[in-house]
């Protein structure tokens, strides 16, 4: 983690420790990964909702590993991942959960096949 990932850079905080829009960004990231095999030709997933509570500082120069384990359908098109982020030493930095919808990539952008 760097001085470009902390609440003080990104406008979230006045601490010099991993911001929590960076956190959630990266654990997006995760389920973007984790969803790709959910997906068919011409698909994608997009977000719509996050719950995610951020538990411990992380501090410039250490390392957080976010995961987003494989989701539970909650309908047709919704997927739910659960999201966490662990510190070098093993302890949660953060944990929730993550929704995705699967979506045809040219009707969401409203281009015309």
């Amino acid at each position: 983690m760097s001085d470009a990932d902390t609440a003080r850079a990104l406008g979230s905080g006045e601490v010099p420790v991993l911001g929590t829009p960076r956190l959630i960004a990266w654990l997006e990231a995760a389920t973007v990964r984790a969803a790709a095999p959910f997906t068919g030709a011409g698909e994608t997933t997009v977000g719509t909702a996050v719950r995610v509570r951020h538990l411990r500082a992380a501090h410039v120069g250490g390392r957080a590993e976010v995961t987003g384990r494989p989701p539970a359908r909650t309908g047709a098109r919704r997927l739910t991942f659960a999201v966490r982020a662990v510190d070098v030493e093993g302890l949660p930095v953060a944990e929730g959960e993550i929704d995705r919808v699967v979506v045809d990539r040219r009707r969401f952008l409203g281009q015309r096949t």
